[in-house]
């Protein structure tokens, strides 16, 4: 594909479609209260699950969603995800019982699924060496304007609509971005070789899925219930499982010895600690403008905008230093742990600007890291593999913002009240992401000194056509 058969039409469309997916993971959390007194009457699991279900689908079907696009076709495993969006949400509108509304979401999680991996690989494949940091970032900052607009659109319908409304409004823009698809985005090369591995793929999803209702059950049920180490459990044994299946197997899904590649494995830290900070944040926000600074919803979902700033200005800078990932991922990393520490000092007498600033130091880590991370990502894989590259980084994200709402919940179930308890939770997400970061920085110091990298050969996997992609030296 020539290097600039990227047009500008083709990036807005795909970065739209990432936006939407990504913004309903977020938007249903503004929406819990009035979900409880709605006439659907959901107990608290049930509340539970109709947020939970969509990250959890959602997560777990990355990585072969991404790879049934590299096989079968990007844009029509795009466009089916756009359908499958669609039909989510009109489910979850038309609920008549909690059952029916929780499925809706698993629909829908499902069509994200294939709509993230689909939109980076379709990016990859159309920019050339000289463009792709540039598409890359334009795709993150889609990724965390996402998480914005998804508040502050639950905000605005929680204070002035229904809940269905929300839910109503996704069918008729995804509509409109399947029309916006069909016209301006091309189909790529589709990746030759064996099918999907079957068993790996439901052994992998099923690990995934387990080890995720863990994490984001824990906070509720207690790490040492049976419930959640039962999950953990299972889901260690699918994925060893996994593990043990592909590197047996000739045509693996993928093949694990792919992360012998340190920069896959520092990539993967990086955004799974960029996450965990940003979503513990979001978890926070949310309840320390409400309940302490007494926001009404619509006025939390625009306080939080100031995270916007860095991730729209920041980028554009940051992609200059593609070349060099480690000071530029490193110091993204270190901003939003220190803003952390920042924002962990807030309490109700705060005054809002205060708090504003620790909310732009996170959004200039984040738009300085994001980037440089999603680029390390999609180039860690050879091209061809590219839906696979975007499974791998997108479940690491969602990983981690699964991990930060439950090390926060966890730290603030254990005080009496939000005052008391958003300090301590604030702290103890800040020092993981520093600690994290300090690992990312050494494993991109590894990559530098030039450590091996996966063995050739490793039957069907990323491993068998691994090189080093244009742009990606540090």
């Amino acid at each position: 594909m020539p290097p600039l058969a990227l047009k500008r039409s083709t990036l807005l469309a795909m970065c739209a479609c990432v936006l939407v997916a990504q913004s309903m993971v977020a938007a249903i959390n503004l929406l819990i209260p009035q979900l409880a007194a709605s006439s659907l009457h959901p107990s608290d699991t049930a509340i539970l699950w109709t947020v939970d279900a969509y990250v959890i689908v959602f997560a777990g079907l990355l990585i072969p969603a991404g790879a049934l696009g590299d096989r079968y076709g990007r844009k029509g495993a795009l466009l089916t995800g756009l359908a499958l969006f669609a039909a989510g949400a009109a489910t979850s509108a038309c609920a008549t019982d909690p059952a029916v509304l929780i499925a809706g979401r698993g629909v829908s999680g499902a069509g994200a699924a294939l709509i993230t991996p689909a939109t980076m690989s379709i990016l990859v494949q159309l920019a050339g060496p000289e463009r792709r940091a540039q598409a890359m970032a334009s795709w993150t900052l889609a990724i965390g304007l996402g998480g914005m607009l998804g508040n502050l659109g639950g905000g605005l319908v929680g204070q002035y609509l229904t809940w269905r409304a929300l839910f109503a409004a996704m069918v008729p823009l995804a509509a409109l971005l399947a029309l916006a698809v069909a016209r301006t985005t091309p189909r790529t090369a589709r990746s030759a070789g064996a099918g999907l591995d079957p068993l790996g793929t439901l052994l992998l999803t099923a690990g995934l899925v387990a080890v995720l209702h863990g994490i984001i059950e824990g906070p509720g049920h207690g790490w040492t219930s049976t419930l959640i180490l039962g999950s953990f459990a299972t889901g260690a044994v699918l994925i060893t499982g996994f593990t043990l299946h592909s590197l047996r197997t000739g045509a693996p899904l993928f093949d694990p010895r792919v992360f012998r590649a340190p920069r896959l494995r520092a990539t993967t830290l990086g955004m799974t600690t960029g996450f965990l900070g940003l979503f513990a944040l979001f978890f926070v926000n949310s309840q320390y403008l409400q309940e302490v600074k007494g926001f009404q919803p619509a006025v939390t979902g625009l306080a939080i905008l100031p995270l916007i700033v860095g991730m729209a200005l920041v980028p554009k800078f940051a992609a200059r230093w593609a070349a060099r990932p480690r000071p530029v991922v490193g110091s993204g990393l270190a901003l939003i742990g220190l803003g952390l520490l920042g924002a962990s000092t807030a309490d109700a007498n705060t005054p809002y600007a205060v708090y504003a600033c620790w909310l732009l130091v996170i959004s200039a880590g984040t738009g300085l890291s994001m980037p440089a991370l999603t680029l390390g990502m999609a180039t860690a894989l050879p091209h061809h593999q590219a839906g696979l590259g975007s499974g791998l980084g997108t479940a690491a994200r969602e990983t981690g913002a699964a991990l930060g709402v439950a090390i926060a919940g966890t730290v603030l179930a254990g005080h009496p009240d939000l005052p008391s308890g958003m300090g301590p939770a604030l702290r103890t997400v800040a020092l993981l992401v520093l600690t994290a970061t300090a690992l990312v920085v050494k494993g991109y110091g590894t990559i530098r000194r030039g450590a091996p990298q996966p063995p050739r050969g490793a039957g069907n996997g990323a491993a068998s056509h691994h090189a080093p992609a244009p742009g990606n030296a540090p």
